[in-house]
């Protein structure tokens, strides 16, 4: 990271440099996901059912993401705002602690994942036709929890330094693994399940070598050492804090795909799971580029505001806003225009490309304001204000969008999911705007001038 560039260079240039990177290997991270359920979807023995097993396990996946992104995303925030404010070597603890707690965290869900897969899985809605193809892909991918923990932990860290190319290249190792080993064990070797966990898990296991040869080499400009990874309680204490959104965002949405899964299993069956995987994975697909942005905002916001250089901060927001919505709106047409070609890359099956593309048009509705939500609710998170992060993460997720599907399901069935999620977009937009233009004002600058 050069210092003086994040505190005196031109902001656009360096949202770019740090945006582009951070928003390709987003994309590159959520083919993990996407791949498995194409090559899975299209496989004669797998089809709807594979789908299904992959749904049903991903709130798991989802739940580990959260821990990986506690530590990762809080220990990356501390150490920017500890670079900001000249700390250097409180920075260096942060960044080993961040590491060592994403171990702990990969090796205690690998082990209580497998010792209560079954029941667990029963629990999220597994049918007793989908329950062995969840099993069999779970079961794999809880032994590459570890990898998964240490390559996100590595790629936020990457990412703080000012070095998103790297957190690029670690994304890209794995997600070409993937790609490869995918169709080798799916398509040649017919290993169904198991063959695209094994796939999943090889590339996480590439990804995190990369990042600790990168962390603990020179190439790094904030060396890690055996020494940083001794935990220090105030600093354990602040990075799970500060990460404390981040997880709660990623744990609603698995708290929300579990209600959605046991809403869709009630009035759609194995189908409505396996459409509304479709339409999670193209979600993903559309929500990684801004997610990607929010990762090139904050280091320079975590760092400015450490710097106490306000008028850097808000300029940085405004051309992300800006950006976000333009890239949110693009997402919308190509979905409004060409729903059942986006469906059937998936599964060929009629009745799944019939509903799915009635389904993912109702779905993002509201897509277009997306982005600018995404933006100012990781401000919050990016300066630090835990309150506010964690209640906006959580807002869309559990305090809207669950409540709003329980209800309209009991009304219009298996389409009250759908028209729930554009309802929990238009409120979770109008609430945030509402109190970035109040944190804004007492920061004594405006968003719009």
């Amino acid at each position: 990271m050069n210092k003086d560039k994040m505190e005196n260079g031109k902001v656009l240039p360096l949202l770019i440099e740090l945006s582009i990177p951070a928003m390709i290997g987003m994309i590159v991270n959520a083919i993990y996901n996407i791949v498995d359920r194409m090559f899975i979807g299209n496989a004669p023995q797998l089809g709807s059912l594979g789908l299904a097993g992959i749904t049903i396990s991903y709130p798991v996946t989802l739940i580990l993401m959260a821990l990986s992104l506690m530590a990762g995303v809080g220990g990356a925030t501390r150490f920017s705002i500890a670079l900001g404010a000249k700390e250097d070597d409180e920075a260096q603890y942060y960044q080993g602690n961040a590491l060592m707690i994403t171990v702990l965290f990969g090796l205690i869900f690998m082990v209580f994942g497998n010792l209560f897969m079954n029941p667990i899985l029963i629990l999220l809605g597994a049918s007793e036709a989908v329950l062995p193809h969840a099993r069999a892909y779970l079961s794999i991918i809880l032994y590459g929890a570890v990898f998964q923990c240490v390559a996100i932990c590595g790629n936020n860290f990457s990412r703080a330094q000012g070095n998103a190319r790297n957190a690029m290249v670690s994304q890209l190792l794995g997600a070409g693994f993937n790609i490869v080993f995918d169709y080798i064990f799916i398509v040649k070797c017919h290993m169904g399940m198991e063959g695209a966990a094994l796939a999943t898990i090889g590339g996480q296991f590439l990804s995190m070598v990369w990042q600790l040869t990168f962390l603990f080499g020179k190439r790094s400009m904030i060396q890690c050492r055996l020494a940083h990874l001794k935990l220090k309680k105030h600093l354990t204490y602040m990075i799970l804090k500060t990460g404390l959104p981040a997880f709660l965002m990623q744990l609603s949405t698995s708290l929300l795909n579990i209600v959605i899964n046991g809403t869709l299993g009630k009035y759609g069956g194995d189908t409505a799971i396996s459409t509304v995987g479709i339409i999670t994975s193209v979600q993903t697909l559309m929500l990684m580029p801004l997610i990607g942005m929010t990762q090139g905002q904050q280091p320079i916001i975590s760092y400015n505001f450490g710097a106490k250089r306000v008028d850097r901060v808000k300029e940085t927001l405004k051309y992300t806003i800006i950006a976000s919505s333009i890239i949110s709106v693009v997402g919308f047409l190509a979905i409004q225009f060409f729903p059942g070609m986006i469906i059937s890359m998936f599964n060929q099956e009629p009745e799944i490309i019939k509903l799915g593309s009635t389904a993912l048009r109702i779905w993002f509705i509201c897509l277009p304001i997306v982005g600018c939500q995404t933006m100012c609710a990781n401000f919050f998170q990016a300066i630090g204000m835990v309150k506010q992060s964690s209640f906006l993460n959580l807002l869309r997720q559990c305090l809207l969008l669950i409540p709003f599907i329980l209800i309209l399901s009991l009304i219009f069935g298996l389409y009250g999911v759908f028209i729930a999620v554009p309802i929990a977009d238009l409120v979770a937009f109008l609430i945030t705007m509402f109190l970035i233009q109040k944190e804004m004002k007492q920061l004594g600058v405006q968003i719009y001038e």
